[in-house]
């Protein structure tokens, strides 16, 4: 295959053989400046960033997430914690503002971007000084990837954690994804209020919703199943990486859609849903399906294995991303992803991130070793930065 689209990989090898790709016009975007007002913890700061990687080293609850969510915040619009953007403010003030400079690699192209909001107000949210019209415009401008420990909730728990892997993903490279989303689940709410009323509701409006949420969710599907189907390989390649390939695991889509036409599988049962009272069939039941040996990774991983499967479905996230249109790296954020993992496996995941194919880090610890293991790795630009109540010093 041979493309010469922005963003789209050339790829190199025999039949057969796993395939090297390289990405020829890839953008790198790095966030040069951060000013945090009132966030959470944090009262006052005004950061300066590598482009390549930055390190905050800090004891637990000392503000280092919360530098890591401001940084989330200027990509998705709102904080990863929750969407009650009066949450993130700094107790006892008013106001909370986050303001980012981002260039890319030619050093003369500038982002501006700007969040804000008053206690009782709307939020404002700004690229290069001029408010967006609506928020999902900005998604995808400033790719992003965070890995967390909370990650373990997309195996330990429900389906919904697993299809906000998949949509926070696509809506990042698909613009009219979030739109899907949004007129799905607009029918998908009307539905359920008819289900829910005590008399018999009106079958031609049922009808009207049904046929609404049939229409958008094939489409949905249809999305999220050629991105499983493009993304797997490289999960699976990663995973392979830093085991050493000592497990086999697998990943695999599970949809209604893939029962038939989506309408009829909804109008099937309507006589169940209008018993419960909500909707039983369609795509907001989707989920992926996450096994190690043939087993349920919920059941049967190890704590090491368990988190070895989230970082590289994280890791995959990143490369898929690379590899879309908008041919943007992503920025990669590094949550104190080394505890419960072993020696062998930690190596494994800093030489994976050391790599040129990444554009900038930011890592957080309350270990300095492996900070320094990380840094020791390669001859590139670093800031490490130590964290205390929610202030910032170079070291």
């Amino acid at each position: 295959m041979l493309s010469l689209h922005p963003g789209e990989p050339i790829s190199v090898g025999s039949p057969g053989e796993a395939a090297a790709f390289v990405y020829p016009f890839q953008n790198r975007m790095f966030l040069r400046q951060l000013s945090i007002l009132n966030y959470k913890n944090i009262s006052d700061a005004s950061l300066g960033f590598s482009s390549k990687i930055n390190c905050f080293i800090g004891d637990n609850g000392e503000g280092k997430t919360n530098l890591l969510d401001a940084v989330y915040f200027l990509s998705f619009c709102h904080s990863m914690s929750s969407n009650i953007d009066s949450l993130s403010m700094r107790h006892d003030t008013d106001f909370f503002m986050l303001q980012g400079q981002y260039v890319q690699d030619d050093g003369e192209t500038v982002e501006e971007i700007y969040a804000g909001m008053k206690r009782g107000a709307k939020k404002q949210f700004k690229r290069n000084k001029k408010a967006y019209k609506k928020l999902s415009e900005h998604i995808g401008l400033i790719p992003l990837i965070i890995v967390s420990p909370d990650d373990v909730t997309l195996i330990a728990g429900g389906g919904e954690e697993r299809r906000k892997l998949l949509d926070m993903v696509i809506s990042q490279y698909d613009n009219t994804y979030i739109d899907l989303l949004n007129r799905y689940n607009k029918a998908l709410q009307q539905r359920n209020a008819l289900l829910k009323m005590e008399e018999e509701p009106d079958a031609m409006l049922l009808t009207l919703w049904e046929e609404e949420m049939a229409d958008n969710g094939e489409k949905i599907f249809q999305k999220r199943n050629d991105f499983v189907n493009r993304f797997v390989p490289v999960f699976n390649e990663i995973y392979n990486k830093i085991s050493g390939e000592k497990e086999q695991v697998s990943l695999r889509y599970i949809s209604h859609c893939q029962r038939g036409r989506l309408l009829d599988v909804i109008q099937h049962d309507r006589h169940k849903d209008r018993a419960v009272g909500y909707s039983l069939h369609g795509v907001h039941r989707d989920d992926l399906e996450m096994l190690i040996g043939g087993y349920p990774m919920k059941r049967e991983g190890s704590q090491g294995q368990t988190k070895t499967y989230v970082i590289s479905l994280k890791l995959a996230q990143f490369d898929f991303l690379r590899q879309t249109i908008s041919a943007t790296t992503p920025l990669l954020l590094l949550d104190d992803i080394f505890d419960k993992l072993d020696a062998q496996r930690v190596e494994k995941i800093v030489n994976i991130v050391s790599g040129e194919q990444f554009g900038q880090i930011f890592i957080t610890d309350t270990n300095r070793e492996h900070l320094d293991n990380i840094l020791s790795k390669g001859n590139f630009d670093y800031k490490l930065f130590h964290v205390s109540s929610g202030n910032f010093t170079v070291d």
